[in-house]
Parts: structure tokens; sequence; C-alpha cells
């Protein structure tokens, strides 16, 4: 059994984007990636902080733009409209949750498509599902990222996603689908889950449900992606329980060290994808 390494993954990734970032600062280019923090929802300011210090690590400028919760909508239009028009920005992430009086979908759909580092803007989810991406989101982005390292091919093989989110499940069908595998998206109301779950070459679990996925759900030898994170017994696990599982599956992700891992760095990787038309 091969255990999938996100640290190695997120580590050579990371060596390669030090490098384009360097050649820019040769040119007095210095990309920023602008955080967008509405109010401090305590889960956004600690995964605002940490892409700020991974940002920091490979010499791109990640500048917090925070704001209360009491700002109006249209405000804060206008200040994304503002860093759509900055050249020096390179990527915009707004941070979820919004306070209720704020429409997330208008918000996201503000940020220009060319800056949409997080891949969630309607454009970049329709040129995705075209197979024309854009961006791809960061988390489906890893998944790739982490077969491809490893060499795993997707061609002519059956994918079980577990979980169907516009974030996670749907982009990463679409990407499965582009690399040739047939893929079956299971969710809340799928019948025969089990079944169809073991019949699978590559499980892909994004259900957000604490060691979801058991032993006698895998075919021996198949691939197990675990993207979830949960807390449990004030632990951080997945939604596949890794010392059952592991002792059934070819190769798999642990949680932590694994999928999420590799997903910061492929928000980064995001940002200097068109260095060329904003630089």
């Amino acid at each position: 059994m091969q255990i999938l390494n996100g640290k190695e993954v997120a580590a050579f990734h990371r060596e390669k984007l030090q490098q384009q970032v360097a050649l820019l600062r040769d040119k007095n280019i210095i990309p920023e990636l602008a955080l967008v923090l509405v109010g401090e929802d305590p889960a956004a300011v600690m995964y605002a902080a940490s892409l700020q210090k991974a940002a920091q690590q490979i010499g791109i400028t990640g500048r917090l733009y925070q704001f209360p919760d009491m700002v109006t909508e249209t405000m804060l239009c206008t200040a994304i409209q503002g860093l759509n028009n900055n050249p020096i920005v390179y990527g915009i992430i707004v941070f979820m949750p919004l306070p209720e009086h704020i429409s997330a979908h208008r918000i996201t759909n503000t940020i220009k498509p060319e800056k949409d580092v997080d891949g969630l803007t309607e454009t970049s989810m329709a040129r995705l599902f075209m197979g024309k991406p854009l961006f791809v989101p960061c988390t489906p982005k890893a998944v790739m990222a982490m077969l491809a390292y490893y060499q795993i091919p997707l061609e002519g093989k059956e994918v079980a996603i577990i979980g169907r989110s516009n974030v996670v499940g749907k982009p990463l069908s679409q990407l499965c689908l582009q690399a040739h595998a047939t893929v079956t998206i299971c969710h809340s109301h799928t019948r025969n889950l089990e079944k169809i779950v073991r019949r699978a070459d590559v499980v892909i679990a994004a259900v957000g449900k604490a060691e979801f996925i058991t032993a006698d759900m895998i075919k021996p030898g198949s691939v197990v992606l675990d993207v979830g994170i949960n807390r449990k017994h004030n632990q951080v696990v997945g939604d596949v329980d890794f010392a059952s599982v592991s002792q059934v599956a070819g190769a798999i992700t642990p949680v932590p060290g694994g999928i999420g891992a590799v997903t910061t760095i492929m928000m980064l990787e995001n940002i200097l994808l068109f260095k060329g038309d904003l630089g």
C-alpha cells in the first residue's frame, strides 16, 4: 500500500512557483493576491492568514482587505472592482461566509474572470464544463496534481466521487471526464452507495462526514483520495476511515498531510497563470 504524500507534492510545485516568481521579480514585478475578508469568522481569518504566509514563502504579496460586518453589498462590489482594475493584483479571493445581507453569488461574480483564482465565478465554471478552463477550483486541481505526481492515470478507469458540491464534486467530475475516466457522482440520495463505491478503481471522498468511507466499501488495490477535513475527538480526520481502508487500498492519501497540503499551493499556482496578460 502506497501513502500519497501531499507535502511532497506541494514542495514540488512550490519550487517551480518560486522560480517563476523570481523571474517576475527580475522584471520588478511583484504579484499581489488580494484577500477580501468581511467580518471576523474564525475559520476565514485562519485561512486568510495561512494563504498570506504561503504567498510570502514563494515571493508573492498576500494583502488583506478587511471590511466590517456592516459593509454594504454595493461598497464591497466597488472595492472588488477596484482590485479588478489594479494591474498589480493577479488574483482575488473573497472568503466565505459573507454576512446574510450580502449576496455571495453577486460578490463572487463581480470578480474579473482573469483574476478568479478560486475558479468559482460562473465564467470559470462554464469554461471548465466546456473543457476550456480559465481557473480550476483549487481542491479539485489538488486531486489531479496528486494523481499526476504519482503517475496514476485515469484513462479507462471507473471513478466514484462521493459529494456533489460546486466547489469540489462537480468540477472534479469534469476533470476526471476530461482525463477519459468513467465517472459516477454519489450523494445523499444515491441508492446502493456501497456497491457503487466498491466497484470503483479510484474513490474520491468529498462528503464532509468523518470517516464515512470504510474498508468494506473499497475494492482491493484501488486508489483512495480523501478530500474531507473533519474534527473528531479533538483530532483532524478525513472522510475516509484511514486505519481500516489503508489495509485494503493500493494507494491512499492521509488526513492531514494529503490533498489539503496541496490545495493552497494550487491556489498560488493559479495566480501566475495569466502573468503574461496582467504583468
